[in-house]
């Protein structure tokens, strides 16, 4: 009774409804300071994981044993994975769904506020578990990011630190999902159906989907794992009854749809920039959303292109080779649609737009070295090489990380209210994408040759393109240093964003230089 004399109807406590300091991001409830608070997460773990990465690359610099012994040699490789996959891309595409997907919807906020902040504040305690199994006895995992049994039931507590961690991050992502579907589902403005969605949007309820569809999978996988080391069930112990490539196909069939999880959002931020700069509006919409939606589905059946050299039946190999092929074509009507937006367009090319050029040309070539590796007999001899390394950092890093950048850099002055440097952006870009190259082209070399990945040392003949490699990451991990400057320095200030940064003809968001162009597709402007 107290509670309500001492507020009377009408007087709110508004220090109380919006806390500042620390209470601001503690008690965050609004989509953008929980936005926020996922993108600087995933910005620090993607600085964590490539420290390991580079530490991986210094040991791999030259034949020997330099820096590491083997065994924390694998313990590098597993949680540079997991952190990558978990702790950066995935939180990072979380903050850009808070930041934009009320925006874009008309919502006032996510649906359910509170559940928002939860599913943020249970990243950073299962980072620390991630990153604090490296200092527990027997140290972090070395079973690889995928935890394959039987070496996974053998490992140190840290694999139990790991397991622990990865329940933790899952639960994040399902209820981040929930809340991303119920607010797109029951919060859209007005008249705006689903197929007027911007595409960022459709493609995050897509993966929303796909999240709540696979992480229970990898919870049962770990879960089955967890009672095979501590009490004594047989999931996959052979010795009990149990296979140990059981444990490999629960874990793909998360593993396979997870890697479009990684994707799609990617797909989305790209099919917002490329319109923007091409001054038209993007070719075959629906389309874009038909192909989204069969790549999702489909990607549910071809997880064991994974599992090519486990002893499949034949039948079995041409079933999952057919079903990996089929994916490429709704992957390609989507690069046609963004090469098709960008023909006859007006186009310029600020920083999001070369993050955005940049993303389809690496993107493609790791489309392509998939289409490769999904031939069960070439797999056969590729798999576990430094090919497959390569096929995968191609789209995860220049596709995945580069729509990361090229979104943050587009809608950064919405954010901020500030422009970023563009020359800082235009270096970003150029460094980024050459020492990529240098990264990780070699490696498709190296895998041809029979390098296999996961191993501390290799022979000599294998040492000038490991030297290479070695020498284009710290060339990459050094560039992303340009980056954290670039949102610093726009964060703290810089020429201020004015309204007209973001209206241009066809509604669409972002600069125009200058008054925008005449297209065929527009009514002709009446002549006064």
């Amino acid at each position: 009774m107290s509670a309500v004399l001492d507020h009377p109807a009408g007087h709110h406590d508004h220090a109380h409804d919006h806390p500042h300091g620390w209470r601001r991001w503690v008690y965050a409830t609004n989509h953008k300071d929980i936005g926020t608070l996922y993108l600087w997460f995933s910005f620090i773990m993607l600085l964590s994981g490539g420290v390991l990465a580079l530490t991986i690359r210094a040991e791999l610099m030259r034949p020997g044993l330099q820096y590491v012994q083997p065994e924390f040699f694998n313990q590098l490789t597993t949680m540079h994975g997991l952190i990558m996959v978990f702790g950066a891309i995935m939180p990072a595409f979380v903050g850009f769904a808070n930041w934009q997907i009320p925006m874009m919807v008309g919502a006032s906020d996510m649906a359910f506020a509170r559940m928002n902040n939860f599913s943020f504040w249970l990243l950073p305690p299962a980072a620390l578990l991630l990153v604090g199994s490296f200092f527990v006895p027997g140290g972090a995992t070395a079973a690889g990011w995928t935890l394959y049994a039987p070496l996974s039931v053998q490992m140190g507590i840290g694999m139990d630190m790991t397991i622990f961690a990865v329940h933790i991050l899952g639960a994040s992502s399902i209820m981040g999902s929930i809340n991303i579907i119920t607010t797109i589902l029951n919060m859209r403005a007005p008249g705006m159906t689903l197929m007027k969605m911007p595409m960022f949007v459709w493609t995050w309820l897509i993966t929303a989907y796909l999240l709540i569809a696979v992480m229970p999978v990898l919870a049962g996988a770990i879960t089955m794992l967890l009672t095979d080391r501590h009490f004594g069930t047989s999931f996959f112990n052979a010795a009990g009854g149990g296979d140990p490539v059981m444990y490999q196909h629960i874990f793909w069939f998360f593993g396979h749809p997870e890697v479009y999880i990684m994707i799609l959002p990617a797909f989305g931020i790209v099919s917002e920039i490329i319109p923007t700069f091409s001054r038209k509006r993007l070719f075959g919409y629906s389309s874009m959303v038909y192909a989204t939606s069969s790549i999702a589905i489909l990607s549910f059946i071809v997880w064991a292109h994974h599992m090519f050299t486990t002893g499949m039946p034949v039948t079995g190999q041409l079933f999952f080779m057919y079903a990996t092929m089929l994916i490429a074509v709704p992957t390609g009507v989507k690069i046609f649609n963004w090469v098709a937006t960008m023909w006859r367009g007006s186009m310029t090319f600020e920083t999001p737009m070369l993050f955005a050029i940049g993303f389809i040309f690496v993107f493609t070539m790791g489309g392509l070295t998939g289409i490769i590796l999904s031939v069960a007999p070439l797999d056969i001899q590729l798999h576990d090489t430094y090919y497959v390394v390569a096929h995968f950092h191609y789209v995860l890093v220049a596709g995945s990380l580069f729509a990361l950048f090229a979104g943050t850099y587009y809608w950064i002055p919405k954010w901020t209210g500030h422009m970023y440097d563009e020359s800082l952006g235009k270096f970003h870009f150029w460094a980024s994408l050459i020492t990529f190259n240098i990264t990780f082209f070699p490696m498709h070399f190296l895998g041809l040759a029979g390098m296999p990945r996961r191993y501390a040392d290799y022979p000599m003949q294998f040492a000038d393109f490991n030297m290479v490699a070695s020498i284009g990451a710290f060339g990459f991990g050094l560039s992303q240093l340009i980056f954290l400057y670039a949102v610093l320095k726009c964060i703290r200030g810089g020429r201020k964003a004015t309204p007209e940064v973001w209206e241009n003809a066809q509604g669409l968001e972002w600069t125009l230089p200058s008054p925008a162009p005449f297209h065929s597709f527009e009514t002709p402007p009446t002549v006064k």
